[in-house]
């Protein structure tokens, strides 16, 4: 792979609780609360294809410099959301690399 084009923006994914007790066995994957993933425009390795379908929305609004907020945000470049199967809460966090 060659990757050529300049990101941005990194994303920093962090799953804050899974299921009703917190135990990896509740999720598919195993995620536990603090497991924490980074990426920029792929998806992170070991992080789950089913919920990244759900978060890259977001990373492309907080790449073109929208607001989360207008989606429930807490700031503009974070938000805590479901994955689709309503198992794990995330929280992503969008940070701009210095020019």
């Amino acid at each position: 792979m060659n990757k050529w084009y300049p990101e941005d923006w990194h994303f920093t994914i962090e799953v804050l609780k899974v299921g009703k007790e917190n135990k990896a066995e509740e999720c598919r994957l195993g995620l536990e609360p603090g497991d924490t993933f980074v990426c920029a425009y792929e998806t992170p390795a070991g992080f789950c294809p089913t919920a990244f379908v759900k978060i890259f929305p977001a990373m492309e609004v907080v790449r073109c410099n929208g607001d989360l907020q207008y989606l429930g945000g807490s700031k503009a470049n974070e938000i805590i959301f479901m994955c689709p199967d309503g198992v794990v809460r995330f929280q992503v966090t969008g940070t701009q690399k210095p020019e």
